[in-house]
């Protein structure tokens, strides 16, 4: 990692309350496997959001553990976990966490993916329309670039506040959206680096019932994940799926 995208993070964490306040949103770090860095990237994630004095985050990294009992304990989950690539048997959440989890969404609780936390459970339906996208054959990437994030015209509170930012990231193009999902954010990856030359999505809502679905396809690895930028959507967007809004103190 890049000894300036540290201290960009370090800057950020002086803007920053050093520690979750009491009785802040309570955040599930669903990792432990997947096809990125997922031990480099979870502590990061963990960092941003708990330096923004709004969360309390459990992390889990054995998915195949946990029992519907244990949602009860949150306000959202944060996706950095996935099977891609991995057998098919591998263990998971089996037909029970699963209904439960949809119970817990539709009862007003949030689902939050980052980069690719959403290439799991692709034969549930609920989740890959909550997640917007994940994924697919008709998926690509170019290479590690810089790009320009662009802010769509939809007003959103997890974009309020946000401008247009630069950042260096591995784009995703040609996703398939689910129906419903809702386009916050997009980049133009550069097609001298493998891109498309066209705005592909990288920040997408979408709902389940009462439940919200955030997914942010930023973040490929930690080094990615020290952009301003970045951390201000994700902050955004784990508080607007786990309670509807965005406090006003974050929109700076």
């Amino acid at each position: 990692m890049r000894p300036a995208s540290w201290i960009g993070l370090l800057l950020l964490s002086a803007i920053w309350a050093t520690s979750p306040a009491p009785g802040g949103i309570r955040v599930l770090l669903l990792t432990g496997a997947g096809n990125h860095d997922w031990k480099a990237t979870t502590p990061v994630i963990r960092q941003i959001l708990e330096r923004s004095g709004r969360f309390d985050v459990s992390v889990f990294d054995d998915a195949a553990s946990m029992k519907p009992s244990d949602l009860e304990r949150f306000d959202v989950l944060l996706s950095n976990y996935n099977l891609f690539g991995m057998p098919a048997d591998t263990p998971t959440w089996g037909a029970d966490m699963r209904k439960a989890f949809v119970v817990w969404l539709e009862r007003g609780h949030g689902l939050v993916v980052v980069h690719a936390g959403s290439s799991v459970f692709y034969d549930w339906s609920e989740f890959q329309r909550l997640a917007g996208t994940s994924w697919t054959s008709s998926t690509s990437h170019g290479r590690v670039h810089d790009a320009e994030v662009v802010m769509s015209s939809v007003r959103h509170p997890i974009t309020g506040g946000v401008t247009n930012f630069k950042t260096r990231d591995e784009f995703w193009q040609g996703c398939r959206l689910a129906e419903g999902t809702v386009v916050l954010a997009t980049a133009t990856p550069r097609p001298e680096h493998g891109g498309s030359g066209r705005p592909e999505p990288v920040a997408m809502v979408n709902a389940l019932g009462s439940g919200r679905g955030f997914t942010l396809l930023l973040g490929h690895d930690a080094d990615c994940m020290t952009n301003e930028g970045f951390q201000q959507l994700l902050v955004h967007g784990v508080e607007w799926a786990a309670r509807g809004s965005v406090s006003p103190e974050r929109r700076k």
